[in-house]
């Protein structure tokens, strides 16, 4: 009997903390930053605070009522995969590297512009599947609507399993019907993409002690997950690991005494719109 009550306390505490962990962030940032030691990768900072500061001064700061505040420097989680794929149309093989982030569940597309994906955290957040992914895919390279004949003669299948394909992505709230067409349910969705993203950016190393690193939102597993599922059964990673991007928050002290905040890309120079 004692040791069942044993049994069920530990439980107890252990479901606890496990709750715990994982719906406070701010117990993450505390005990990553206690536990760690030596250095992390993040991508290579090619501004400076003081730069975009410099740079931005008649758009920062208004007139000279304005100052800034001590700029900040975060590091927001991302993770970087090897991988390899078949061209679309061939047999022939790619190779390349892909940088998705751990915050908005998002690819990126480019690092000297950061454009990226758009779409792949609602398909994270709903489960979607790698047959959920050759509906949407076939809608997102029609342009975004699709009939269900044009989808049964795209997708090559018979009508019982089409309309279970269609279920299901109609349930996930990831596809809509207007009669007979079906529709992306995404605002300016970004899908039909290669599997790679233009890097224009070194990795580099930077001591743990006193980087402050934004906590994860998705992990390894999720979007290994949903990479496959979207990019096929031909699609291979590599390897996949954790990098930072480095992002400035910048501070304009106003003369009513409030704070205006603004965060920015310290890669590219540019500001985030929205995400941070």
């Amino acid at each position: 009997m004692r040791f069942i009550s044993s049994l069920i306390l530990f439980a107890i505490i252990a479901y606890g903390g496990w709750w715990m962990w994982n719906n406070n962030s701010a117990l993450q940032r505390f005990v990553q930053q206690k536990l760690d030691s030596g250095k992390f990768r993040t991508i290579e900072e090619r501004f400076s605070a003081e730069q975009i500061m410099t740079l931005h001064s008649a758009e920062l700061l208004k007139d000279e009522s304005h100052s800034y505040l001590e700029p900040a420097l975060l590091f927001h989680p991302y993770l970087i995969m090897e991988v390899k794929y078949i061209m679309k149309d061939s047999n022939i093989t790619g190779e390349g590297t892909i940088l998705w982030g751990q915050e908005d569940g998002e690819m990126v597309i480019d690092t000297k512009t950061w454009e990226k994906t758009h779409g792949f955290e609602d398909a994270i957040n709903a489960g979607a599947d790698r047959n959920d992914f050759r509906v949407i895919n076939a809608i997102s390279e029609r342009g975004g609507t699709m009939s269900r004949e044009d989808l049964a003669q795209e997708l090559h299948t018979n009508s019982d399993v089409l309309d279970a394909w269609l279920d299901s992505v109609r349930r996930k709230q990831l596809v809509l019907r207007n009669k007979n067409e079906y529709k992306l349910h995404f605002h300016k969705p970004r899908f039909n993409i290669l599997p790679v993203t233009k890097m224009d950016s070194w990795i580099v190393t930077k001591p743990y002690k006193g980087a402050n690193r934004v906590p994860r939102k998705y992990t390894k597993s999720q979007i290994a997950r949903i990479s496959k599922a979207a990019f096929g059964n031909h699609f291979t990673i590599r390897t996949i690991s954790e990098v930072f991007l480095p992002i400035h928050s910048i501070k304009v002290q106003n003369p009513d005494g409030s704070v205006m905040t603004s965060h920015w890309n310290a890669v590219n120079g540019k500001r985030i719109s929205g995400g941070y």
